[in-house]
């Protein structure tokens, strides 16, 4: 059996249609068939081959030991098929729709034990070093990678692998840092981990919510989704508007992460507040450093999240308490369309291959 795929070829090209040979599950491993994957940010990053670094340099995806050919993908509801014939189900049920997690990790490591397979320095991604939900078909090496979704659309499950993770992960990080939740919080960036973050932030309490945004229509989707202030970082000192629709920030995410925002994000925190970098659109940060400890600022990045921190959210979920975000379902055929459009900012609704 051959699946249908479409794969980086080469860094900065356009993903091509392949077929890919199917092989049935050996070991512990599952075969799923893929019905839904979302179309990520990070998937650019990935077909273009580096992060950009500022100063004109690049961080080369090869330089990460990551070469073409890749399937990408990692935002997957599949269904399962087949298990191999040491698999343990573990009220898994062949024919029955699961999240794929993606964050696979080497399972040996501090980080793996600890259940941050996310951090693994030797990571088996989905989507990255293992073909992802851009093919038909795929394989995950246990059944503790499944993720039930039952009362959860599978389109808006899809997206909380990664988009929905990250966000939630930042937010732990700001939770963890302080009881932050009577304090205003500023979110940089309303795309679309952004937006899953003010979703994610309203759904768990919070009652403050600041927004900053280049776009006006992303503003004023902000403003109708819950945020209680908006600024447009186009605007003459947004740093300035900011602090007077606040009175200061007790913590900022950055779901951009350029120089610009990153040094807006830092310049209206309140003394002891925490700046959490999400996004990696690229540059670099020139920071005073006495400022640090003089303003006692926190400075921490996250990166995805954890299985535990993705069975947090999909329980909040079902709670009903967030709102789910709009979703654009798309062709796979149209993939390399819904990539330009991830690139210049015209996706609108967060897109999502649909297999059916």
């Amino acid at each position: 059996m051959l699946s249908r795929a479409f794969t980086i070829e080469a860094f900065g090209q356009p993903l091509v249609e392949s077929r890919l040979a199917v092989d049935q599950p050996r070991g512990k491993e599952l075969l799923l068939r893929t019905r839904r994957c979302g179309v990520c940010h990070s998937d650019l990053h990935l077909a273009d081959g580096h992060f950009d670094l500022g100063g004109g340099r690049k961080l080369l995806m090869a330089d990460r030991d990551i070469r073409p050919p890749i399937v990408p993908g990692h935002e997957v509801v599949a269904e399962l098929v087949a298990a191999g014939p040491d698999a343990l189900l573990q009220g898994l049920e062949i024919g029955r729709s699961y999240l794929v997690w993606p964050w696979i990790g080497c399972g040996r490591c501090a980080q793996c034990r600890k259940g941050k397979d996310n951090l693994c320095m030797a990571p088996r991604v989905v989507g990255i070093q293992r073909a992802g939900g851009y093919a038909e078909w795929l394989t995950v090496p246990d059944g503790r990678y499944l993720l039930d979704i039952d009362g959860i659309e599978a389109s808006s499950a899809a997206t909380l692998a990664c988009s929905g993770l990250t966000a939630y992960s930042a937010l732990a990080k700001v939770a963890r840092h302080d009881d932050a939740q009577d304090d205003w919080l500023g979110l940089i960036g309303v795309g679309g981990v952004g937006a899953a973050g003010l979703a994610i932030a309203k759904g768990l309490g919070y009652e403050l919510v600041a927004v900053v945004d280049i776009d006006p229509a992303k503003l004023a989707w902000a403003r109708s989704h819950g945020a209680d202030a908006v600024v447009n970082a186009r605007d003459p000192n947004p740093a300035a508007l900011l602090r007077r629709a606040t009175g200061g920030l007790a913590a900022v995410i950055d779901f951009v992460g350029s120089a610009e925002s990153a040094q807006l994000g830092i310049d209206v925190l309140l003394r002891g507040g925490i700046y959490v970098i999400v996004g990696m659109y690229g540059g670099e940060l020139a920071l005073p450093l006495p400022t640090v400890p003089t303003r006692a600022i926190t400075i921490q990045g996250s990166y995805t999240g954890t299985m535990a921190e993705l069975q947090e959210l999909l329980a909040l979920v079902r709670t009903g308490r967030m709102v789910p975000l709009e979703v654009a379902h798309i062709r796979a055929a149209d993939i390399n369309l819904a990539l330009d459009r991830r690139r210049d900012g015209t996706a609108g609704a967060r897109q999502v291959i649909a297999y059916d």
